[in-house]
């Protein structure tokens, strides 16, 4: 090649990335699909009020002023990983879908997790709890912000255990989700020196738990622990009380239990149940001025969920993430990165780092729901028991489970290299601080 071809060449090469860069910086289109339970026993956690705090956080954005035009869809996937999928899949190839944002139902959120990496989509999961979405099952596409089956665990599952309830026998749901929420508070009640009994799974969605909870019953364990969410742990909260587990004297532990849950259940029947969560309405002047204006917007006049406070805060962080951009590139993976490069701070949840196997890293409270006689009004429902440090979620629990995870530690490792469970990074440091 001449020198004169050379300089061709380098000029159509400039003068393309430019085009390119040019081009997605005048792109100030963003499509968001909401993909979530609307009509199932996950729809009240969830639902429309998570399409409502949706729409608040493109409005509170303030893109719109910036000339920023964004699209709100929503799809029901009926907690079926293939429905779930094949919604979201329409979404990114027919309707240039950029971002699948809520996801409840881990199974869902799995499936859809490795089609967003496959078509360098972005995955906002609030509503999942699996903590395999930011461990064996990380991607650079994938963010959850809210909560994870190992916050649960380290919360109601440690605190349980410390104070006494040293034996446990699980009710878990026979899907991802309850899986991993068995596996990883299994892990926490042994390391904290307390035994597991035994367990038994249960179908999604089952109206009649009576099998289980002779089980439970006859087990003698201490804890009981609800390894389920949304409608399959108010049915349990339920049949237990006709049951008399409590009045027998065992404890049951909800692992992960919602402010609409504690709504369906009323105080009478929930009141002394202790779980764990990382948001609640009435924590600050923050949550409260912001928890207002939502019910407000809520389709039901409900207080939000924590999934649905999460989803608001996920949504204007990867908005935020966008106008650092100067426009859309499409490119999933590169909004992620952005979307961990720059502070996350919002009024629900405070500063809190974006670490680099997706995982937002925010203090989690221990709660106890109230007597009747102590609640002051409408959703006054819950007592601050303890509040537990982000940090804690940097101690890795593959260091509680058995060496037989030796190759999947393998496979992560290779997958996620900068995951808090090998250590500080030589270049990073400990994922979500600066560099030294």
């Amino acid at each position: 090649m001449t020198t004169l071809a050379r300089r061709y060449a380098a000029l159509l090469a400039c003068a393309t990335f430019g085009f390119a860069t040019s081009a997605y910086a005048q792109d100030k289109t963003v499509k968001i699909g909401v993909l979530n339970d609307m009509s199932s026993l996950y729809a009240d956690i969830g639902g429309p009020n998570s399409v409502a705090a949706v729409k608040m956080a493109v409005e509170d954005s303030g893109l719109k002023a910036k000339g920023w035009t964004i699209e709100v869809l929503s799809g029901d996937h009926q907690n079926k990983p293939d429905v779930g999928v094949n919604i979201a899949r329409q979404w990114i190839d027919a309707d240039k879908v950029d971002a699948i944002a809520d996801t409840p139902s881990s199974g869902v959120a799995l499936a859809v997790s490795n089609l967003v990496k496959e078509k360098n989509s972005v995955l906002l999961n609030s509503g999942a709890a699996t903590a395999d979405l930011t461990g064996k099952a990380c991607t650079p596409n994938t963010v959850s912000f809210t909560y994870d089956t190992y916050m649960l665990a380290n919360g109601t599952g440690k605190a349980l255990t410390k104070a006494g309830g040293d034996s446990w026998f699980f009710l878990t749901a026979d899907y991802a989700f309850g899986h991993a929420l068995e596996r990883d508070t299994s892990a926490v009640v042994t390391a904290t020196g307390g035994k597991v009994l035994g367990g038994v799974k249960h179908p999604l969605n089952t109206s009649d738990f009576s099998s289980f909870l002779l089980q439970a019953q006859s087990s003698k364990a201490k804890i009981v622990g609800l390894a389920n969410a949304g409608g399959d742990t108010t049915n349990a909260i339920k049949q237990a009380a006709e049951f008399g587990i409590v009045s027998g004297g065992q404890k049951l532990a909800a692992l992960l239990l919602f402010i609409n849950d504690v709504h369906s259940l009323g105080l009478k029947t929930a009141q002394g149940l202790t779980f764990t969560e990382s948001f609640y309405w009435d924590l600050n002047d923050g949550t409260r001025e912001w928890s207002k204006r939502f019910q407000k917007a809520s389709p039901k006049g409900s207080m939000p969920s924590m999934t649905v406070a999460g989803l608001y805060a996920e949504i204007l962080h990867y908005l935020k993430a966008m106008d650092a951009l100067g426009g859309n590139p499409h490119d999933g993976a590169k909004v992620v990165a952005k979307m961990k490069e720059i502070p996350t701070d919002d009024p629900l949840f405070g500063k809190g780092p974006l670490r680099i196997d997706g995982r937002r890293i925010i203090p989690a409270y221990l709660f106890e729901v109230k007597k009747p006689e102590e609640s002051k009004g409408p959703w006054d429902y819950y007592k601050l028991v303890a509040t537990i440090a982000p940090e804690s979620d940097r101690v890795a629990i593959a260091q509680l489970l058995p060496r037989r995870h030796a190759r999947a530690e393998a496979r992560l490792r290779a997958r996620c290299p900068g995951h808090p469970r090998f250590g500080p990074d030589k270049e990073r440091g400990w994922p979500g601080q600066a560099r030294p």
